[in-house]
């Protein structure tokens, strides 16, 4: 699953803020997830989410103007599609702002 959520900042700021925020991640998902983050570059970070014992293992690229999350989504989630695409907007627009 591929996700575009756009930005209007400038590609050092945001790389600033997405380093600065995703160094807190795991503490934001409230003991809810384990969650891990690393960056292949100054624009690629992998991250994955562990909760109810399921992993998802995401893609993040910093690009122009919007921040694209990969998403490999195990098919037996698929379900609930909608759902975990609407927390992954929410949360990864936060990683910006």
């Amino acid at each position: 699953m591929r996700i575009a959520i756009p930005h209007s900042l400038d590609r050092d700021e945001a790389r600033k803020r997405l380093r600065e925020k995703a160094a807190r991640a795991a503490d934001k998902a409230d003991g809810m997830a384990s969650v891990t983050t690393s960056f292949t570059d100054d624009d690629h970070m992998i991250m994955s989410v562990t909760s109810m014992g399921y992993t998802i293992d995401c893609g993040v690229e910093l690009a122009e103007k919007e921040l694209v999350v990969e998403v490999d989504l195990p098919a037996s989630l698929g379900f609930a599609k909608r759902m975990i695409e609407g927390v992954i907007r929410e949360k990864s627009g936060k990683l910006l702002s």
